[in-house]
């Protein structure tokens, strides 16, 4: 009688399997395109048109500087950076004589993109609130005009150089057919600039340790997103991990001896990789004072300063009208700790609600979304930033008529999709937008179904499927 039974739970077992996969490749079956009217391209560029060539980038892709900003190191080591990741699938350290290459270089006829043209108008390298980061990205096909075909950024800064080079990147996309990588929808013309100067991410390192290699790739991963400014919360009444030469004994504040950062580690962590990394150090702790300053003496403070807006709405339309500039940080909506905030919400918020008086709004420099450390460390701190803080950091980059009209769900949600994957193929853990779990009870087993999301991470927006 036992081995009846086992053997009926068995077959049920194969039915819900079963059933399950039918589920399965049905969701397939109603995903299998990604919308070709939009522009997977995160945050979307100010202003921007397309065509329908398919260009073929050639993986020797050489870099051409030119302008005063030509001997600029930082240029040519984001190329060296942008390169490795466009060409991920190219096998380092083979040589020429490989078989994989001699393959591809029999059945190569040429490749419309040889050379990246950088052109840098000013030798400018400080890294300062407000910097240029403009740029223009033409992608079109040589046409015989030129031995070798080229694709041109045109920037008055290096920073505006390197959100450019972050433009390129997107547009290209390795085709595991060919076995190249690819631009689709080319020519692309497009003018960009960032609607706020500060587009800022906090972390927080008082309430749990990050390693240095942890902060410097949470650096990294903000460049793909556009955003500029860390804001690295050190110290508070939790933990004191810093070296202070002067006075050696504030870092035994720490939670351990192996969890303190060196004068040296500093130093590395704020070096410049095009991200403005902005120190606080609170002492003795946070106390929700900045903004209670604020709001009970105003009258007192310089004009000079810049209110911050943690704690809730309102805020900054207050700040402006007394003439202070203010960053907004709505906890309510940006704090990405707060685990309950669906990406439309991130998405949706408004640095500039309730304000409509255009020198009021000048008075505004941007927004930062805050990664509070209390319940999140080394393990998961990248799936809780991404990619929730990537909707805010299109909010602060992108036009703001051009992302708040229309359907946001049909707008915005799939190119999302696509920039969480684009994260995750750069080694970035950033977490599934959506993130549906069905669970069979009485199985053993609880089945993450597949959801339109990971089928747009294997597809190549503007290929033919």
């Amino acid at each position: 009688m036992l081995l009846k039974s086992q053997e009926h739970l068995s077959v049920l077992k194969v039915i819900i399997i079963t059933a399950l996969l039918i589920i399965f490749t049905s969701s397939l079956s109603v995903s299998t395109d990604v919308d070709d009217s939009l522009a997977y391209i995160w945050p979307l560029p100010a202003q921007f048109s397309s065509g329908n060539d398919t260009l073929s980038v050639d993986p020797a892709l050489c870099l051409s500087v030119s302008g005063k900003g030509s001997g600029l190191k930082i240029v040519e080591e984001a190329f060296e950076r942008y390169k490795a990741i466009i060409f991920e699938h190219e096998v380092e350290g083979v040589n020429s004589h490989s078989v994989f290459n001699n393959f591809r270089k029999r059945r190569s006829r040429g490749f419309d993109i040889g050379t990246l043209k950088i052109v840098v108008h000013s030798d400018n390298e400080e890294l300062q609130l407000g910097v240029d980061e403009s740029y223009t990205l033409l992608v079109a096909k040589n046409e015989g005009l030129s031995i070798i075909g080229e694709a041109t950024i045109e920037a008055n800064t290096v920073y505006g150089a390197l959100r450019g080079l972050e433009t390129f990147s997107q547009l290209c996309s390795f085709d595991y057919d060919t076995k190249s990588v690819l631009v689709y929808k080319a020519p692309w013309y497009i003018q960009d600039k960032p609607r706020f100067a500060f587009r800022g991410l906090l972390i927080d390192t008082s309430r749990h340790y990050l390693p240095v290699d942890v902060i410097e790739q949470i650096i990294e991963s903000m460049s793909y997103a556009k955003l500029n400014v860390l804001h690295w919360h050190i110290i508070d009444e939790q933990s004191f991990p810093l070296e202070v030469p002067t006075y050696p004994n504030l870092w035994k504040g720490a939670y351990s001896k192996w969890e303190r950062y060196t004068v040296e580690d500093a130093h590395e962590i704020v070096s410049p990789k095009g991200i403005n990394v902005m120190a606080e150090v609170d002492v003795p702790g946070h106390a929700e004072s900045w903004e209670e300053t604020f709001n009970s003496f105003a009258s007192n403070l310089n004009p000079r300063t810049v209110v911050h807006n943690w704690l809730g709405g309102g805020v900054c339309p207050k700040a402006v009208a007394k003439g202070f500039r203010c960053i907004y940080s709505n906890q309510g909506f940006w704090y990405l700790d707060h685990l309950d905030v669906p990406w439309d919400e991130v998405y949706t918020a408004e640095p500039l609600e309730g304000i409509s008086d255009p020198s009021n709004q000048e008075l505004v420099l941007g927004g930062e979304v805050c990664m509070w450390g209390e319940t999140a460390d080394t393990s998961d701190i990248q799936q809780t930033i991404w990619p929730r803080a990537a909707a805010a950091a299109e909010r602060l980059w992108s036009r703001r008529e051009a992302i708040s009209t229309g359907n946001i769900t049909l707008t915005a949600l799939p190119r999302l999709h696509y920039f969480r994957c684009l994260l995750n193929r750069r080694g970035v853990q950033a977490a599934p937008v959506l993130n549906k779990l069905v669970q069979v009870y009485g199985s053993e087993a609880a089945f993450c179904m597949p959801t339109r999301e990971e089928y747009v991470c294997s597809q190549q927006p503007g290929a033919v499927l």
